[in-house]
């Protein structure tokens, strides 16, 4: 399955490569495929080192058994280990919500404009509550995440190290190469969420529905089909809405958009 990946995704670069496409100007399948065969060629190259050394294969089938969720890629996971693993990882993202949230209520009083302060209060008040935003919720706040106080450019490095874990980065890097990678990893998302856009949510399987929700946030393993739409939809509108400069906001959004959906808490 993995050498199957790989033989897709070098036709894929080979026609980006002979037609002069770019990543962004992918359909939405590409550039998800080649998104997700990075993520899982970096555990295999990982391997690859450790088992260079004479006999150190045999170490390797140990630690493949020993820690399956951090060494294996999907395709070698169990449907339960599947459900397992996801779960746990989403627990782990789920320890920064409370530390994000926190943020956004401090800078409350850095925010110059009466009326984006109110917005931002209200936001707060309503997650903290237990109440799934609306859209407009969110997109009331869209210029306070492009400058100050939360620009992209403008997020404190614990900010920073709170999202990193919320998007299952390592937040364990210079302030400079986490605010890069933040702006990579939002950048790509945003660029999948037009292409999801232009191919429209109702072309997609189940389990494309269910990793696309996964991987902005929502843990989609225990809800049903038809709610993973919806809320990938919801997503969608923020998303498909916001300007590059406003990407902040799309990362934040993370949390925002996915703490109090209908089934997730746990």
């Amino acid at each position: 399955m993995l050498w199957a990946d790989a033989k897709k995704a070098r036709r894929i670069k080979a026609n980006m490569w002979n037609h002069n496409v770019k990543f962004h100007q992918l359909s939405y399948r590409e550039m998800e495929h080649l998104r997700q065969f990075r993520r899982d060629i970096t555990k295999c190259f990982f391997l690859g080192i450790v088992s260079i050394p004479p006999f150190a294969n045999y170490l390797v089938f140990l630690l493949m058994y020993l820690f399956p969720r951090q060494l294996l890629v999907k395709h070698f996971w169990t449907p339960k280990q599947q459900t397992d693993f996801l779960d746990i990882y989403h627990a782990l993202r789920k320890q920064s919500h409370p530390e994000i949230l926190c943020y956004l209520e401090k800078i409350i009083p850095l925010i110059s404009d009466v009326g984006l302060q109110w917005h931002m209060t209200e936001l707060c008040t309503k997650i903290q509550r237990g109440t799934h935003p609306a859209i407009h919720d969110i997109l009331a706040l869209r210029e306070c995440f492009s400058n100050h106080p939360l620009g992209m450019n403008q997020l404190p490095a614990f900010q920073m190290k709170a999202l990193s874990r919320a998007m299952l980065l390592t937040p364990y890097l210079p302030s400079l190469l986490l605010r890069h990678r933040l702006k990579a990893h939002t950048t790509v998302i945003h660029q999948l969420d037009k292409a999801l856009a232009k191919l429209g949510i109702a072309q997609l399987t189940a389990q494309e529905v269910k990793s696309a929700c996964y991987l902005r946030g929502l843990n989609s393993t225990h809800i049903a089909e038809e709610r993973c739409r919806t809320w990938l939809g919801e997503w969608l509108q923020i998303s498909c809405s916001l300007k590059e400069a406003e990407l902040s906001l799309l990362l934040h959004n993370v949390v925002l958009l996915s703490t109090n959906y209908i089934g997730t808490r746990r």
